[in-house]
């Protein structure tokens, strides 16, 4: 197992450069007084695919060499990685695959075929993505670019730290959204070097908590089939994500459906931008351990802001 380096985080960042927005950081003095911090948050739902996983994407298609290119690439995900990845392949001019849940919402589909992406869909759950993945690869040939358990993918999410911390001149702590943990991994990476006193906490659903489960534990916990609203937060830990999760996370909070529909109606009124259900799950976790980070500088990375203005989570089923 390869561990990404600083200098790869560094290497990806001049990569993807000519192809990725240098996301603006946002503040509220509304949010800042009601959570007694202040609160630093990096718009990666600005991104052209509105998501930040465009930055790791980016880096796996143009770190291919022409052979590999030529057969392209492909995934599985829940909506965004597939997106960001049908993006950067159609900047490079090569073919994209994915495998996508059935039950992905409309406009994450949308999105992946506008970009040029080709869609399998399957069953809701982790086996059966893999399956159906499995399938696919063996027919097209594509490199797998892994939604977040690969070396070039943490390199690219690591650059958001970095941007992060530059933009701010320094914070105490930075909180992202987990699943399987590509952008904590990233902000692992990046920080443990670039700002080594700064705390990096992990924000995850209640109702899909393996990652907080695993951390308690000290060992993996996987759940199949989690249901929550944060539909992008929905796959577990792998190990090359669990190597920066168990080494270098200073603590992971959870918050329920009630709470993380909350906080996005909060951002959304407050910091005036689109943010999708699993982009407010740190802003939940902060209002809900208040203590915890009151006093304190801190970084909030909004993921991503592709949602379904059809089917928003407050609206009668």
């Amino acid at each position: 197992m390869y561990i990404p380096t600083y200098d790869d985080m560094l290497a990806a960042h001049d990569r993807i450069a000519p192809h990725i927005r240098r996301t603006p950081v946002r503040t509220s003095d509304y949010l800042n007084e009601l959570t007694g911090a202040e609160l630093f948050f990096k718009c990666e739902n600005f991104q052209e695919p509105g998501a930040f996983k465009v930055r790791g994407a980016t880096n796996a298609v143009f770190g291919l060499d022409a052979d590999q290119a030529a057969r392209g690439v492909a995934t599985h995900s829940s909506g965004n990685h597939a997106s960001c990845l049908s993006y950067a392949a159609r900047l490079r001019g090569i073919p994209c695959n994915v495998v996508m849940p059935r039950t992905a919402p409309q406009a994450k589909k949308d999105t992946v075929r506008r970009y040029g992406g080709v869609i399998t869909e399957c069953e809701p759950s982790t086996s059966s993505r893999e399956e159906t993945f499995a399938r696919v690869q063996a027919e097209t040939g594509g490199d797998f670019v892994h939604p977040y358990n690969d070396p070039r993918v943490i390199a690219g999410q690591g650059t958001c730290a970095r941007e992060l911390w530059e933009q701010t001149g320094g914070m105490d702590a930075v909180v992202a959204p987990i699943g399987g943990g590509g952008m904590i991994s990233g902000t692992c990476l990046t920080l443990s070097t670039l700002a080594p006193d700064c705390q990096v906490i992990a924000a995850e659903p209640e109702q899909a908590d393996d990652a907080y489960r695993s951390f308690k534990a000290g060992h993996i916990i996987a759940d199949d089939a989690p249901k929550t609203i944060a539909d992008g937060l929905l796959v577990p830990l792998k190990d090359l994500t669990w190597h920066f999760v168990s080494n270098h996370v200073t603590e992971i909070y959870t918050a329920s459906d009630a709470e993380i529909i909350e906080a996005m109606k909060l951002t959304w009124k407050h910091l005036r931008v689109v943010m999708e259900p699993s982009s407010a799950v740190p802003l939940a976790v902060i209002l809900k351990n208040r203590a915890a980070f009151a006093g304190k500088r801190v970084g909030v990375i909004i993921t991503g802001g592709n949602v379904d203005l059809d089917r928003l989570p407050w609206m009668p089923a």
